[in-house]
């Protein structure tokens, strides 16, 4: 029997947005626990999601399975498929774009 348990969960990034006070909040905790302001997140959520018994029922019920995906998931592309555009690519597209502009400039950058 192995000594350790790997187990391997996968993540994904989302994007939320949340009060200036709560964010403040997360990023203490996070300090206070040593872990990161996703760990944070990550855990309370579940925490509350575990306790909460109207919630438990609610997910045995068939509309749970019809819940609209709110959530705003960022897609990373799986296996190198670079089939959607990252957008830092594309803004180091628009530098290299204006970098290359050969036109007479200003002091103040202008055209």
């Amino acid at each position: 029997m192995p000594l350790l348990e790997i187990i391997q969960s996968q993540q994904v990034s989302a994007t939320i947005r949340l009060d200036k006070n709560t964010a403040e909040q997360i990023d203490q905790y996070a300090t206070f626990l040593h872990a990161s302001a996703d760990e944070v997140v990550d855990k309370a959520l579940a925490y509350v999601f575990a306790k909460d018994r109207d919630f438990q029922e609610y997910l045995r019920s068939p509309e749970a399975a019809r819940a609209a995906q709110s959530l705003r998931v960022r897609r990373s592309p799986q296996n190198g498929d670079g089939a959607e555009p990252q957008p830092h690519r594309a803004r180091a597209a628009r530098r290299v774009e204006a970098a290359s502009d050969s036109r007479p400039r200003s002091r103040d950058g202008a055209a």
